[in-house]
């Protein structure tokens, strides 16, 4: 079991994993820290990718980017390892575990059992961290568990070798030397850089014109014939906001909290400017989430122009903050 290992809650799987593990082994990192290093904030609407029939809504970088981020921007030392069978898996799990060693492991939530039914779904990119094993139970530190828990042997093979969209194939990873500390200011501006390039991208499904995109076909729904589609069109994007990770506000404001570290770090203090107008954009999410709920709920009228407006004011929000931000980064180069 690993020496001093202390279970931290986290409001993202991969990130708070990723905090726990740099921090285990000696590169105290906040989740907001590593979110935003890994440039992980994003929009994303494909139309051609779905989930239940329903098209793909993402307020953030795809699985393992926060992950391979850190990797390439910290230059971790890391191992990744996948396998062809559970028992291998395993076999391979139980050795590091004696070896003292930390472990990172991508997961299904809908085959974790101390998950509740009703929060189970067949997501195969869930990352948590094993830090100890009793018997055939696995001591696990889930990030998005405010305490640690407990996991049997076959549940967890079964977790880790679930098919499907991004099947995990029992992959694990962990350091391999301990991390040293960055030129703070170095990488910020670098993360800073790739963020507002992914927002501000001339492409049709990502960062605002993505935004703007989806905001076109949400106001085409149709409100009548009781608009049955219209309100699971409008719910998946709830859903998808507020229910997967963090969700669109909540994204923007751990990115918010990356900002105002980043200055304290490296003393650039326009980034706390930043910092409260993305807060601000973070708020602005939850209202476009709550209008939404309303409507879906009957408490409102239904109305799919009402709320494509709402995500174009976003949109422009959005726009002018990560405007700001590649002015703010270009000026701290000079």
């Amino acid at each position: 079991m690993p020496d001093g290992f202390v279970h931290a809650h986290a409001s993202h799987c991969e990130s708070g994993v990723m905090s726990s593990l740099l921090s285990h082994n000696g590169l105290a990192i906040s989740e907001a820290m590593a979110f935003g290093l890994a440039s992980a904030l994003s929009f994303a609407y494909l139309p051609f990718v779905r989930i239940n029939g329903l098209p793909l809504v993402s307020f953030r970088m795809p699985p393992r980017a926060i992950v391979r981020g850190l990797q390439r921007s910290l230059g971790l030392g890391m191992r990744f390892e996948t396998f062809r069978s559970p028992s291998a898996g395993s076999a391979r799990l139980d050795a590091l575990l004696a070896a003292g060693t930390l472990v990172g492991l991508q997961t299904s939530v809908f085959w974790l059992p101390y998950f509740p039914p009703d929060l189970r779904f067949h997501f195969n990119a869930h990352n948590l961290l094993v830090y100890g094993r009793e018997g055939d139970e696995y001591l696990i530190s889930d990030p998005v568990g405010e305490t640690p828990v407990r996991c049997a042997r076959k549940d967890l093979e079964r977790a880790r070798f679930a098919k499907g969209a991004l099947a995990p194939r029992g992959l694990l990873y962990y350091m391999t030397t301990p991390p040293t500390e960055p030129d703070w200011a170095l990488l910020g501006k670098r993360a800073l850089a790739r963020t507002a390039r992914i927002m501000l991208a001339p492409l049709p499904f990502v960062g605002v014109r993505g935004m703007k995109m989806l905001a076109n076909r949400v106001e085409r729904l149709s409100a009548s014939s009781g608009g049955e589609h219209a309100r699971l069109y409008i719910g998946n994007i709830v859903r998808m906001q507020e229910e997967i990770g963090t969700g669109g506000g909540g994204f923007r404001f751990l990115y918010a909290s990356f900002l105002q570290e980043l200055a304290a770090k490296t003393g650039y203090a326009a980034l706390d400017g930043l910092a409260s107008h993305l807060v601000e954009i973070g708020d602005r999410w939850r209202e476009f989430a709550l209008a939404a709920a309303r409507m879906i709920r009957g408490r409102d009228a239904l109305s799919p122009p009402t709320l494509a407006a709402r995500l174009r004011a976003l949109a422009a929000d959005e726009r002018l903050f990560f405007q700001s931000l590649h002015r703010a980064r270009r000026a701290w180069a000079r």
